[in-house]
């Protein structure tokens, strides 16, 4: 591939690197190799022309006009690349006509999952590599995390009073519709390099809602389903000692089922020596010590290795608690409990509410950086 071809790509991941989740830059140039994988260098010219805010066709086509592309052909060209998993495509009612938004999607949450159906073994070992190489650091950058962490239902004490959006059951019954499972990718790619999870034998888990749901469901990626169904796949992965993270807002897009071994956030944030700082969570776990029998059971529920023996007692390392509450329905001896935290934090609204807070939060660190210099 060319000089000339190489810098196309290379001006691609600055313009991505702008979006809240950027897309940063690493030493072994990984990242190009994502973005060459997925974008011919025409459609990577093309991405440079969105923004994180969608925009209407006709705006797009000022940008290109000048190359004599005509606006039907754009209009094609961005429809191919929505369908290919590379953009975000919408559509509205204006003045009774319907009106297509384009805008760029960012690594995760975004045209990586939407890659579920055309998942190889170089790709997904490029995301693997990415993901330790810079992208965990770029996700951890502002402590704002695009997930949340939320208790299985079993591990909660009824006397404890709980926000709506810290409860699964409540989350379903008001999520809004449609609601669409799709296929872990991060479990499906373990799957292809012949690493399976530790955990389930779940792979349709993921869960997406209202426009995210009919996105995934138009791109074959995903299958509607009732409330129930969900609630009884969200059951099992429970029961699985999977982690519960919807996206970090009252109202989510979506909910994960995530495990220690595979999921690209847990299997990476757990490699950190005090991973629990970057996980928006309101609860951690508390051990009893007259109660506990030292059967190591919760020990091996962890996701995050946040427990461990001593004098043949479970203690929990707080620092890399979050909150789950996996351990609690198969502790022997009723010795664990989930504790609130003083500090409650309290989500965004909805999803442009954290993406929001996320730009506002880099915009901050990046003004503190600049004073330092």
């Amino acid at each position: 591939m060319n000089k000339d071809t190489n810098n196309i790509y290379r001006k691609l991941q600055e313009h991505l690197d702008k979006l809240p989740i950027g897309f940063p830059v690493t030493e072994s140039g990984v990242e190009l190799r994502i973005l060459k994988n997925l974008f011919t260098p025409e459609q990577a010219e093309l991405a440079m022309k969105l923004g994180f805010q969608p925009l209407p066709l006709k705006k797009i086509y000022r940008k290109v006009k000048s190359s004599g592309l005509m606006i039907e052909e754009l209009e094609n060209k961005l429809d191919k690349m929505d369908e290919m998993g590379l953009i975000h495509c919408g559509s509205v009612k204006e003045e009774g006509k319907v009106v297509r938004y384009y805008s760029n999607a960012p690594l995760a949450v975004g045209f990586y999952e939407y890659q579920a159906n055309r998942l190889t073994v170089d790709f997904f070992k490029d995301i693997l590599q990415y993901q330790e190489e810079a992208f965990t650091d770029e996700y951890n950058r502002t402590k704002i995390p695009q997930f949340r962490t939320i208790p299985i239902e079993e591990s909660i004490a009824f006397e404890q009073k709980i926000s709506t959006y810290d409860q699964l059951r409540a989350l379903i019954e008001n999520i809004g519709e449609p609601i669409a499972v799709q296929e872990c990718i991060c479990r499906k790619g373990h799957d292809l390099i012949k690493d399976p999870c530790k955990k389930t034998n779940l792979r349709e888990s993921c869960f997406s809602f209202r426009t995210a749901a009919k996105t995934y469901i138009n791109k074959g990626l995903g299958r509607e389903i009732s409330k129930e169904e969900a609630l009884k796949i969200l059951k099992k992965a429970e029961d699985d000692g999977l982690v519960l993270q919807p996206g970090n807002s009252q109202r989510p897009m979506a909910i994960c089922t995530c495990c220690g071994c595979c999921c690209g956030v847990l299997s990476n944030q757990k490699k950190l020596l005090e991973p629990a700082q970057y996980f928006a969570t309101n609860f951690y776990a508390s051990i009893d010590d007259d109660l506990c029998v030292g059967c190591e059971t919760c020990k091996d529920r962890c996701n995050m290795d946040a427990i461990y023996m001593e004098n043949n007692i479970a203690i929990v390392n707080k620092a890399r608690c979050i909150g789950c509450g996996v351990c609690i329905p198969t502790c022997t001896s009723d010795a664990i409990k989930l504790l609130k935290k003083e500090k409650v934090i309290i989500p965004p609204k909805n999803t442009a509410g954290t993406y929001i807070a996320i730009m506002n939060k880099k915009a901050e660190l990046a003004r503190a950086e600049k004073n330092l210099q």
